[in-house]
């Protein structure tokens, strides 16, 4: 099966030349996603407000290639701030649910402009 690529309008639009998500064959792999609304404009405030911006559109997609967040394999989570790292820690389980958690990373790297990323694979077979 040929790999397809997935823009949706539901989610915050891309950064640059690239989709949303790809799904080839049984996986489904989710492009970083930010705090922005659908309309582009960026969500600021308290981290956990971005927080919540950005998983909400993690969310978006993956419903967008036909799944959930529930068939995460793997998210990786890219803060500004590792001092984030504990209230991340109360809004994950909001969004990533279930008996078998995907594995995760969390970065600290020097966002500009927003305080979170995050991206996905998802195995929906």
């Amino acid at each position: 099966m040929p790999k397809h690529a997935i823009v949706t309008d539901q989610a915050a639009p891309v950064g640059g030349p690239y989709s949303h998500a790809v799904v080839a064959g049984d996986t489904v792999y989710l492009a970083g996603a930010i705090p922005a609304l659908p309309d582009g404009t960026r969500v600021t405030g308290t981290f956990a407000e971005q927080a919540h911006a950005a998983f909400r559109n993690l969310e978006a997609v993956a419903r967008a290639a036909g799944s959930s967040l529930d068939q995460a394999v793997r998210v990786g989570v890219y803060l500004r701030d590792f001092a984030d790292f504990a209230e991340l820690n109360e809004i994950y389980p909001q969004y990533i649910k279930g008996d078998h958690l995907p594995v995760r990373t969390t970065l600290p790297v020097p966002l500009v402009g927003f305080d979170i990323e995050i991206d996905a694979v998802l195995y929906t077979a």
